[in-house]
């Protein structure tokens, strides 16, 4: 299998312009996905009953196909960007929700006292002192679900989305390896990229677990 090098300068411009389409889906679904289940994560943290409810709920729907769920979207929000990103949300919350939850079940219940016996409400103390300290493994959680994203955007190219996944259909429709090759280095840069630079901003957030080590 070659790759055709003289096909890749001719179509550069194209080429960037998908793999930044193909980031912009995946990160928007990453986002609405943590704006989503941090809420989501404090009441399941904190009021049992619901725990597994919530849990449960956010496995059944990932257990939904990827092809069904954007199917399902057509009708709602037609052939856009909105329904990737809204089926990529959708697979992105079990792993967020699951480790937001996880997160703040890490915080030393001797930590939260503390800051309750010095009169901080319980909103601060959420955010200034549960949320930091359960802030690697919300990250874990967010890098995970990154690649995840980044990896399903191509599936949306069944609905004439899918960023980079066009590639692979082209390629694919006229049995030419070049432009499936270049897909799929490129989805795995933009993987590799992206968790990095999760990594450093972890890095700079999370100034104490240097210390420690």
């Amino acid at each position: 299998m070659t790759v055709d090098w003289s096909w890749i300068g001719d179509h550069t411009h194209d080429l960037t312009s998908l793999a930044l389409s193909h980031l912009q889906a995946a990160l928007l679904a990453v986002l609405f996905g943590l704006l989503i289940s941090l809420p989501l994560a404090v009441v399941a943290h904190r009021v049992r009953a619901l725990r597994g409810v919530l849990l449960g709920l956010s496995n059944v729907l990932f257990t939904i196909p990827s092809i069904a769920i954007f199917v399902l979207l057509l009708p709602v929000s037609g052939l856009t960007r909105t329904t990737t990103v809204i089926g990529l949300t959708v697979y992105s919350l079990v792993v967020l929700l699951r480790n937001t939850v996880e997160g703040l079940d890490s915080v030393p219940v001797k930590t939260k006292e503390a800051a309750k016996a010095m009169g901080t409400r319980p909103l601060r103390t959420l955010l200034t002192v549960e949320l930091p300290l359960a802030l690697p493994v919300i990250m874990a959680g967010v890098r995970i679900a990154t690649v995840m994203s980044i990896s399903l955007v191509s599936v949306a190219t069944y609905i004439g989305d899918g960023g980079l996944g066009q590639l692979f259909t082209d390629g694919f429709q006229r049995n030419f390896p070049t432009p499936v090759i270049v897909g799929v280095v490129l989805t795995l840069l933009l993987a590799l990229v992206a968790d990095a630079l999760l990594v450093a901003i972890q890095y700079v957030l999370t100034p104490w677990t240097r210390r420690r080590a």
